[in-house]
């Protein structure tokens, strides 16, 4: 399938509109627009009132103002560098326009003594005397309808101007193609939303602040098609998951019974139902393609344990991913008791392992012999093969983009998939991001965990915090100290860590601190964390490696320092770590103040709230959708007009209407269909084209 030639126009080089040549190419190339299409979607965000008046008399000043006036006397400028003056004469009053560096014979030319011309820019009070500095735009009379109402303003990036971007936009709206309807016309109707034609160029051509609000009907019929190509894309990757030949792996029952009465507690209700969610899935004869989301300390652990049981008990075997060693070694021994009381073989595979030993878990994992793989990345690598995968857990998603879920989801030819986030998502997000799947969400804490007391403490107190810790160890208890990673750069980060790690053991004595950041060998970490599980070091100093799933409940004391430059997110992750054991916790958070209004929101919400849920969705308000996630890694598309945060609701339409075409018209052949092929088109989503359904 190819591009459909009505929209070759619209996809040719940039250079083919008017007024664009190689340089300014180059330029509009830096944001992002490379050919007339990007244009359509670039669209202005403000607009300036460019309606001829008679006189400046009663005008808001300073303002941006259009008058016809006479030109009067030329003043040239009365010293060097000074400005020369032009009076000019409206209606009713007398004023003037200055220029600097502009040369004598090119001001009479523009503006001829005696002569009227239609002048618009800013004007302003200067020495009681109404001037216009360098007018935006001098005209004469009979030119005057060259000059819209309303002129858009777009955002221009060093060395391209206003008008070269208007000209452009202007060119590339010329080439609108008339293309039929793809948005459901009871949708179109109920919303008052122009056609696609008519909206872009609405959009181009605002005439007043409503029309640049995101609520504008011409904005937000547009945003909904970004939005609605977006979910159509997920719609037909999980359409084509679930076309993949699926199986049904049933499980007896049998090794989830043996683990659940091994354990000192009963699992929530939340769990219960996601397990049966998941068993569900996995029972029918279609791929599962689920996400588990839960709030951190929820016990998404267990859930995912009993769901790989499910595969062992159908004769299968499961696989568990992590994005990083220490998370892989950590559901190791979080998974080692439970696999021991279900009396399943379970083992870990990482990059690490390599010549004779890999090569014999290569061979047991072939053979059947390993029931349950833990490990990382190194699993997608060629040489593994399993005897039967009936499952595959990916933890913490945001690593792990749609293009990883399906690489993976090949792996085990007819292999289930589910994926754990540690973090919630707020809803708009996890439909943006995780559109194709179905959701299972864990929204209460298992019986027994305390809440994390949490105070703010400025940076200045910091010996009595180290005296507070140096109590604590006295006392048997355990403390992680988390260092911010500066700037990003990993050898900066380090010394903060090295500097803060030799500080406290100056204070707190030899062989209670431990150190783990970024940079360390894979062996030194482990050793520093398995150092710190069995207690043999107290403290443990450490870079964000740790926000991720580690589990110690021993631990229940967390210094965060400099936590105003840590996002919401990420701190609620960190204050996670605590709180898992039965000692009451403490979660502080040292501030460099004076802190800035965002920054003390973030902590204050902290301090007021442990529900990740309603954390999410402040972060989202706060911070964006690409921050939020991390766009480069993360898979989330970055929309051009739709905005996450604003139109949230607009997605959850887009993703029922995607799902239920695509119920009624699996291959996009019925005249709808055909018109929403040319959306996917346009919209540049050619891998989900290739993946509609032939035939």
């Amino acid at each position: 399938m190819s591009r459909p030639a009505v929209l070759y126009p619209l996809f040719a080089e940039l250079e083919t509109l008017e007024g664009v040549g190689p340089k300014s190419a180059k330029l509009f190339a830096q944001m992002g627009v490379e050919r007339p299409r990007d244009l359509l979607f670039t669209l202005p965000y403000a607009v300036v009132d460019r309606r001829l008046r008679p006189t400046i008399k009663g005008a808001v000043l300073p303002g941006t103002v259009t008058v016809e006036v006479i030109v009067g006397a030329h003043h040239p400028p009365r010293r060097r560098g000074g400005p020369a003056r032009v009076l000019v004469t409206d209606a009713e009053t007398e004023w003037q326009l200055v220029f600097f560096h502009a040369k004598g014979d090119w001001l009479q030319k523009q503006l001829p003594t005696g002569q009227r011309r239609i002048v618009s820019g800013k004007i302003e009070l200067f020495d009681g005397m109404a001037q216009m500095a360098h007018p935006d735009h001098i005209l004469r009379p009979e030119e005057a309808s060259d000059l819209p109402p309303y002129e858009p303003v777009y955002p221009l990036t060093a060395g391209l101007g206003q008008r070269v971007v208007q000209k452009a936009a202007a060119g590339a709206m010329a080439r609108l193609p008339a293309l039929a309807e793809w948005i459901d016309p009871g949708l179109l109707a109920r919303e008052k939303w122009p056609g696609w034609a008519e909206a872009v160029c609405a959009a181009h051509a605002p005439t007043g602040l409503a029309d640049i609000a995101a609520e504008a009907p011409a904005r937000q019929r547009l945003a909904y098609d970004e939005l609605f190509a977006h979910q159509l894309t997920l719609a037909l990757a999980r359409a084509s998951m679930r076309r993949g030949k699926g199986r049904a792996t049933v499980g007896t029952g049998a090794l989830q019974e043996k683990v659940l009465a091994s354990l000192p507690y009963a699992p929530t209700g939340a769990q219960t139902r996601a397990v049966a969610e998941i068993a569900g899935d996995m029972g029918a004869e279609k791929r599962m393609s689920r996400l588990l989301q839960g709030d951190v300390g929820a016990g998404k652990t267990l859930v995912a344990f009993l769901a790989l049981l499910i595969a062992v008990e159908a004769g299968g075997q499961g696989v568990m991913m992590a994005p990083t060693e220490i998370l892989a070694r950590q559901h190791l021994e979080s998974l080692g008791p439970l696999a021991a009381a279900a009396g399943v073989r379970i083992d870990l595979l990482t990059g690490r392992d390599k010549g004779a030993e890999r090569t014999a878990k290569l061979a047991a994992l072939a053979e059947g012999r390993i029931d349950i793989l833990v490990g990382t990345h190194a699993v997608f690598q060629k040489d593994v093969q399993f005897h039967d995968l009936r499952l595959a857990i990916v933890d913490e998603q945001h690593r792990f983009g749609v293009a990883q879920r399906m690489e993976l989801s090949a792996k085990g030819g007819a292999a289930d998939v589910l994926v754990m986030t540690a973090t919630p998502i707020p809803r708009s997000l996890s439909l943006a991001q995780y559109g194709d799947m179905d959701v299972s969400v864990l929204e209460e804490k298992p019986a027994g965990r305390k809440p994390v007391k949490t105070a703010l403490i400025s940076a200045g107190r910091y010996d009595e915090v180290v005296g507070h810790l140096r109590q604590a160890v006295a006392e048997g208890q355990r403390a992680y100290w988390v260092c911010p990673l500066v700037e990003e750069s990993e050898a900066v980060d380090l010394t903060a860590a090295e500097d803060r790690f030799r500080a406290l053991r100056a204070a707190l004595g030899e062989g209670v601190v431990g150190l783990v950041h970024g940079q360390m060998p894979p062996a030194e970490k482990d050793a520093a964390m398995a150092d710190f599980v069995a207690g043999r070091t107290k403290v443990l100093v450490a870079t964000t490696v740790i926000e991720v799933g580690v589990n110690v409940p021993e631990a229940s004391i967390m210094v965060i320092e400099r936590a105003e430059v840590f996002g919401l997110a990420q701190l609620h992750q960190l204050r996670g770590r605590v709180g898992r054991g039965a000692a009451e916790s403490t979660c502080l958070l040292m501030y460099q103040p004076p802190l800035g209004d965002s920054a003390e929101r973030r902590l204050q919400i902290l301090r007021e709230t442990e529900d990740g849920f309603r954390i999410a969705e402040e972060d989202l308000a706060m911070r964006g959708a690409g921050d939020l996630i991390g766009t480069a890694q993360s898979g989330l598309p970055r929309f051009r007009i739709a905005d996450l945060e604003r139109q949230a609701a607009l997605m959850a339409v887009a993703q029922s209407d995607a799902r239920a075409l695509l119920a009624m018209d699996p291959g996009l052949a019925g005249p709808r269909g055909q018109a929403v092929r040319n959306l996917l088109w346009l919209m540049e989503q050619d891998r989900a084209i290739r993946l509609i359904k032939v035939g």
